[in-house]
This record gives C-alpha cells, structure tokens and sequence, in this order.
C-alpha cells in the first residue's frame, strides 16, 4: 500500500525490546514483499506466531479449467448460480482463470475459516451486502462497491454482515495488487491526476486481540493446500506498523477521467496486478464534442482478454443483448468486439452514463471453469448479428 500506518502499541525504535505487562517480550513478526526489498509491516504478537502444534494436507474444493473453444465472447450470469449460500473462500465458484489470476464469484451466508494465501494478493468486490474483514491488522468493515485488497500470506476471516445478501467478486492473483504505477510518485504518493488518492483508502485501525488457543488455519501455497492448528490466535496482535495490510477503497470515490470524444478503458484503471489489470466504469458525463460517439468503438485488443463485470446502472453498448446485473462479457483475444447494433446511433446526443462495472483485462487467455459452463447464455456471440 502507498502509505504509512500505524495501529495500536508499537516501540519507538524497531526490533528493540518491547515488553508486555508480565515483563516477557512481545514477538515481532516482520511481513514483507520481495525478501526485504519492498513493501513490508512489522507486528508485535502476544504469542510466538511460528508457534503450530498440528499440520495436515487440505484438500479444498476441486474446479477444472478448459480453453475457451470455440474462441466466441461468452456471457455469464452470476446470479444463476445462487444455492443455499456458503462461505465466502471455501464457497467461491470459480469461473475464469490462467496462471496469473483466477476469477470466482461466490453469495456468501456464513463467515469463513481463517484463511492465508501465499501465492498471492486477492482483490475481493463487494456487488451486494456487506462484509467484515478480520486478520492480525484488526477489522476492515466493507460495503456494497468496496474493492477489498488483501496481501499475500495475510491470514483473515471474512464475516458476511447485515441482513441483504452477501455477493462478491475474488480477483486472486498469482503476485500482487496496487494501484497503477503511473498514478503514484517515486516516494509512493498518489500524483494529482490519479483518479483516487489516500484519503479515499481505508485500513484497519484498532487491534481485535483474540487469545484463544488451537486455532485452525488453512493455507493456499506454491505445493497446494494445508490445515495448520496454531497454539494461539494469530489475532493476538497489540500493534503494528508499516505500508503492508489490507485496505478497502469503494468504487464510488473514483472519480472519472472524460474528454471531448470517447476514451478508451485506460482511463478507468484502478488496480494493477501481474500481467493484468482491474479498471471501473462509473457513472459519469461523456464526451462532449459536438460530433462525439460516447458508446465504444469496435476493438481488437490484440494481447488481452476482457472481462466485464456489470454491477449496476445501465450499460448503454450492451443494451439489448442480455446484460443484466450480476452479468459478466468475456471479450477474447483474437476476436473484434463492439457495441451491440444500434448502440453507436443511440448514444449520440447522450451527456450522461449511470453504469457501473467492474473490469479485469489480462495479458494471457482466460479459461473457462467449472462454474462459467453452468451459467452461461450460449445465444450471446451471435447477439451482433440480429438472428434468431
């Protein structure tokens, strides 16, 4: 995260003694990107965290992946694949996937088990409901358009609250998630064309200080998955500080970038992960020259598939092609996309769009899982060409 934090009792200088009530020392735990290179927070734990008293190999739910063939646009309804709700990690229903992110959705009913990935960051989007995120930082309260980034090895618990359904969009990558580059200065500051800054960004800012004993812990890592029993809480946390913990940022505070005639999805950029990238369309006024076409046109990225997740609003270049909310357009490489027919003759004259949507374009080909082939409407790739 760009920024400094510091939350609960820390010392005045780091890895000096820091003594808890009883005269014994608190333990440091230092988590840190790339070695000792990067982003890192130092916490001071109650409790040794290295301290486990069982291990075991986990088996998590199983999804396969297949290639996208025949290469067409797909479209996903999410909200087909409701059931009696789940929990909101072990429940995810995994729909797109590569090496470098994998894309689930999940209507979430119950909290989680704790739970640490080690193979990278997760971006959560909360569609509907909300969600408290507990980990050693302490609590992230999140709500309906809340983008939640959660950092590698981060162990949390993430707790479905409030009485409307809890629906979320995991992004989990194979690395890690910030925002674009371009938008931040060599120190770390976001720059004053960013389209979000720090006092849009929300962290945890008080300790919760569990103590209970034999905690289970499940962790993702590079060789699969395992159960670890802790002999106490890793909440045990009293303080801590730095530049690396979970942190919460709602749609609703990017503000757009617009111009005379259309821009192209760069300008929506909000996140930036390995080999690819998280943008947000909002509600904003469109372009403004006399001439303009504010609805996009025809594109081939070349080296990018596109998803789209529609989470509100109206999409003026989809209309009449089954989007609706909960909706996600899967736009392959190697295939020329646009806006539905008539679109284009539509918008012109438009000032304003109320849409909201969440996309993630990303360098390699998405697979399709398990999950997409259940809720697909297989008549969408032809909904260009106006036949039956």
């Amino acid at each position: 995260m760009p920024y400094y934090r510091s939350v609960g009792e820390v010392p005045r200088k780091r890895h000096t003694q820091f003594r808890q009530p009883d005269g014994g020392l608190y333990a440091e735990e230092l988590v840190g990107q790339e070695g000792f290179s990067s982003d890192s927070s130092l916490l001071y734990h109650r409790h040794a965290p290295t301290a486990i008293v069982a291990a075991e190999e986990f088996t998590p739910p199983a999804f396969a992946r297949v290639p996208n063939l025949p290469l067409k646009p797909r479209h996903l309804r999410t909200h087909k694949l409701d059931g009696t709700g789940a929990d909101p990690v072990l429940g995810r229903q995994y729909l797109l996937a590569n090496d470098d992110v994998r894309i689930a959705y999940v209507l979430a009913d119950r909290p989680s088990p704790l739970f640490r990935d080690a193979t990278g960051d997760h971006c959560l989007y909360l569609e509907s409901g909300s969600l408290r995120v507990e980990s050693p930082f302490g609590v992230l309260e999140a709500v309906a358009g809340d983008y939640v980034i959660i950092p590698t090895s981060t162990i949390h618990r993430l707790v479905p609250t409030g009485d409307e359904p809890t629906r979320l969009l995991a992004v989990e990558a194979a690395g890690h998630i910030g925002p674009p580059k371009r938008y931040l200065s060599v120190r770390g500051q976001f720059l004053e064309h960013s389209p979000y800054c720090e006092r849009d960004v929300r962290g945890p800012d008080a300790p919760l200080l569990v103590d209970d004993t034999d905690v289970e812990v499940l962790v993702r890592h590079r060789r699969g998955w395992t159960r670890y029993v802790y002999a106490h809480h890793p909440f045990d946390v009293v303080g801590w500080d730095g530049h690396m913990y979970p942190w919460a940022f709602s749609i609703h505070d990017f503000e757009p970038i617009t111009g005379r005639i259309h821009q192209p999805p760069p300008v929506h950029q909000t996140f930036q992960g390995p080999n690819f990238v998280i943008c947000s369309f909002v509600p904003r006024k469109v372009d403004y020259h006399p001439d303009a076409i504010p609805v996009p046109y025809n594109h081939h990225n070349v080296d990018s598939d596109e998803m789209l997740f529609y989470t509100g609003g109206n999409y003026e270049a989809r209309r009449g092609s089954g989007i609706e909310q909960g909706s996600i357009s899967l736009h392959p490489s190697g295939f020329t996309h646009g806006p539905q027919p008539g679109a284009a003759e539509r918008s012109i004259g438009v000032d304003f769009f109320d849409e909201l949507a969440v996309m993630v374009d990303t360098f390699r080909p998405l697979d399709l899982c398990d999950a997409a082939s259940a809720c697909e409407d297989s008549g969408y790739a032809w909904t260009w060409a106006r036949r039956p």
